[in-house]
């Protein structure tokens, strides 16, 4: 597969077209950001685990029968991915309170939340990611009702299989956010990327956190509590 031209630059991962139109290559880079951009720090071995770590949970999405655009893994940074034509909204599911929610409603970090809560984003940097509903999604053409409706239940999916499996390895999967596109045929396909830049994980028992949040809040060892989440999982980098 040759990678040809830079189609877009993100915060932390680079996208490629390549010699076939419907495949792309993601890079990940080792930039690490946070509040917009504000803050920027280039962390050793970032891009390598997070790239693994994405293909790690990618498949196990897929074979839990949730459709991705993961196709291959190309190099430590490096994968290969079917293009699609990314909606921009983004689905996040909260478990826990933490982080935007508790800051909005003054709800206590770490409560538990029956059931979990769903909520939408308009992902736009220069609005700073402002919070919507499925009417503003509808009228201002962003996606349909018909989309809206499957990325809930695809996200919700997604939250089971990988509340599980974070459980299992004592830890807690407190919220996440993901992004869907369609592929070639019009159908709804899981995109962007899982990795703990766009989660937050706790230790079950000592509420250590194993996520960006480090990096947002200075507590150091941001890489290595990635590290910590793969080993965890049985994933060797």
């Amino acid at each position: 597969m040759e990678k040809r031209t830079e189609l877009y630059r993100g915060k932390a991962k680079t996208v490629y077209t390549t010699d076939d139109p419907e495949r792309l290559i993601l890079l990940f880079r080792n930039d690490t950001s946070a509040f917009d951009g504000e803050k920027v720090e280039q962390l050793d071995r970032k891009g390598m685990v997070n790239n693994r770590f994405n293909n790690f949970i990618m498949t196990t999405l897929e074979e839990a029968g949730v459709p991705t655009q993961l196709d291959q893994v190309l190099s430590d940074t490096e994968t290969l991915v079917k293009r699609l034509t990314m909606i921009p909204v983004e689905c996040v599911v909260r478990n826990f309170a933490a982080g935007s929610l508790s800051r909005r409603l003054g709800v206590k970090e770490g409560q538990a939340l029956e059931p979990p809560t769903f909520e939408l984003f308009l992902k736009n940097d220069a609005l700073h990611d402002p919070m919507i509903n499925e009417s503003h999604a509808e009228t201002f053409g962003w996606a349909t009702a018909a989309q809206l409706a499957k990325m809930k239940e695809l996200t919700m999916k997604v939250n089971s299989v990988l509340r599980r499996l974070f459980d299992d390895a004592d830890m807690m999967l407190v919220d996440f956010k993901l992004e869907f596109g369609t592929d070639a045929e019009g159908n709804l396909v899981l995109g962007d990327e899982f990795s703990p830049d766009g989660c937050r994980l706790w230790d079950k028992e000592t509420g250590k956190k194993l996520d960006k949040d480090r990096f947002r809040q200075g507590l150091g060892g941001v890489v290595e509590a990635y590290e910590e989440v793969a080993s965890r999982l049985g994933l060797k980098l």
